[in-house]
């Protein structure tokens, strides 16, 4: 369910509360007073955090301001035997969750908990949609070619199970557009979309990435971390560029899909995950199966529904509507009244090769949003698509 930390100098309120967590399948930890709890903090994760106000050597505000300080986004629930409504708003100023006076109420406690796990829910999805949104602003599935109708109706009728897809195509063809309508028109869709690119990360790596490590598996492991497989349990884990994973790494995931258990790196306890697992590559895995280079268990794991993404070169006709709206969000972007293309344009853009597909169709489009007249032809498109070196 999440872990939690409680700081608190009695021992029985520590013991009552922990009680009351673990019942609900809470991992909790411990702290005596504010300033060993904000040592667990520095080199752990935690989901919730209870303080009591007076303590020793660092009192539960004091704990708040510094939490703030660090910038670490976790709700905190105050608690305290001496309250009153100055200490509440307070503790609520200063950026306290919750105030909760003592003695505990147990269906007061539980129905904070639950709100505090929405709200750090709320703040993990907010971060994921921050970083995504400016990079996809405007992206759809754009084509009225039969792969792309195709396509279309597939999502549809596979976005609402948790069944898993592997997506194929060249670099450039809009993969993880696929990907994303799948989540956003599944029963998931409230969880968060969880993207790893695994040719990017090395490889020495990568396990951290996906299963998280524990405080100390490493040199650079100074706490502890949650892996893509936990933080997208309830939500949709992208592998992208699946075909680029290590051996160690296939061996882990595939254990992962067909248990829904982890280990963190550095761990022994067995983690329970439940993501919707979706996988693209530019790469031919069978070929690459037959040279030994990826695993033809894991293989069947990942394509119970298979998904192809045509190249640009093979949807020409659907090249005059992705550069139209390209050319709007692009405009829009950079505060550029609306250009037009003319005729020849769109007919040139048709006989292009596009070997980066709509990845380099994009780039052209900005390129010739930035350096042309309000009116793009022809010849622009021949001289911005085949730049000297």
């Amino acid at each position: 369910m999440g872990k939690i930390l409680i700081v608190d100098d009695e021992r029985a309120i520590r013991r009552a509360l922990r009680e009351i967590l673990e019942f609900e399948s809470f991992e909790v930890d411990e702290a005596e007073d504010g300033a060993a709890g904000l040592s667990m903090i520095e080199t752990n994760e935690y989901d919730i955090i209870f303080s009591d106000i007076k303590m020793p050597k660092m009192d539960g505000l004091e704990l708040l301001e510094e939490v703030q300080k660090r910038n670490i986004d976790c709700p905190i629930i105050m608690i305290s035997g001496h309250g009153n409504i100055e200490t509440a708003v307070d503790a609520i100023k200063k950026g306290a969750f919750d105030f909760i006076e003592k003695p505990l109420d147990l269906n007061r406690i539980l129905v904070t908990v639950r709100n505090a796990k929405e709200k750090s829910s709320l703040v993990e999805t907010t971060k994921t949609l921050k970083k995504t949104v400016q990079r996809l602003k405007g992206s759809s599935i754009i084509g009225e070619t039969l792969e792309i109708i195709q396509i279309k109706e597939m999502i549809a009728k596979v976005a609402p199970s948790d069944a898993r897809v592997l997506i194929t195509g060249e670099n450039g063809t809009g993969k993880e557009l696929v990907a994303r309508a799948l989540h956003e028109n599944s029963n998931r869709k409230s969880g968060p979309f969880i993207e790893v690119n695994c040719a990017a990360i090395p490889a020495e790596l990568i396990e951290s990435e996906l299963f998280g490590h524990e405080k100390g598996a490493f040199t650079s492991a100074v706490k502890q971390k949650k892996g893509k497989f936990e933080l997208a349990s309830e939500g949709t884990l992208f592998l992208d560029e699946i075909g680029d994973m290590s051996a160690s790494a296939q061996a882990k995931v595939l254990r992962a899909l067909q248990e829904n258990v982890i280990q963190r790196v550095g761990g022994e306890k067995n983690i329970s995950v439940t993501p919707r697992v979706v996988a693209a590559t530019n790469k031919n895995l069978r070929k690459e199966i037959e040279e030994g280079n990826f695993r033809e268990d894991l293989f069947h794991r990942l394509s119970v529904i298979l998904i192809h993404v045509p190249s640009l070169n093979d949807r020409k006709e659907d090249i005059p509507l992705i550069a139209e709206h390209f050319l709007s969000v692009i405009c829009q972007e950079h505060g550029i009244p609306k250009k037009t293309f003319t005729p020849d344009a769109l007919e040139a853009m048709k006989n292009t090769n596009w070997t980066g597909n709509i990845r380099e169709l994009r780039n052209i489009v900005e390129r010739m949003v930035i350096l042309c007249d309000q009116e793009i032809t022809g010849f622009d498109v021949n001289t911005f698509s085949n730049p000297r070196a």
